[in-house]
């Protein structure tokens, strides 16, 4: 692979709006490489690796590796409150590309990955900032799927599912 191109200093913010864009068009991969470029610019930065989790987010079911590197990007957060959001976020978007996918085990799953995003949010909760209901929000929209989806069960002992998404 020929050597990338580094950003300046000062194009993070026009970065940052454009990857923002890509994601709202969908193209969550474009995203993706200009969050990589802000970090290698700024290593640090929080915003950065925010949207670059919910821009592989956005590939669970479609790109494999995606939520290995998704798992990666939060352990850079420092934040316990984001870390535990955020956790929680994947989890929800694995659990609907399982739904998504459908096929044998894929209720149980889904139904055992939104259980971890419930429990996610709720760690999140204890650690929340005045005003901020995000996490009751995410949870309350798990608990919703869940009752739009009678189908949504634990696993069985029959059944011996594996997680789907890995």
């Amino acid at each position: 692979m020929a050597t990338l191109k580094r950003i300046s200093a000062e194009g993070v913010p026009a970065a940052m709006a454009k990857a923002e864009r890509y994601r709202l068009l969908s193209q969550p991969w474009a995203a993706e490489s200009i969050c990589l470029d802000v970090l290698e610019v700024q290593p640090g930065s929080q915003d950065a690796v925010v949207l670059l989790l919910l821009s592989l987010s956005d590939q669970f079911g479609r790109e494999a590796g995606a939520p290995a590197r998704a798992r990666e990007a939060l352990e850079r957060l420092t934040d316990p409150y984001r870390r535990a959001y955020y956790a929680g976020v994947i989890a929800e978007r694995r659990a609907a590309a399982a739904l998504h996918a459908g096929g044998p085990g894929s209720g149980a799953v889904a139904w055992g990955l939104l259980q971890e995003a419930m429990q996610h949010y709720a760690a999140a909760e204890a650690k929340r900032p005045a005003g901020n209901d995000e996490t009751l929000l995410r949870w309350n929209t798990c608990q919703r799927l869940l009752a739009k989806h009678p189908e949504l069960a634990p696993e069985t002992a029959e059944q011996g599912v594996g997680v789907a998404g890995e």
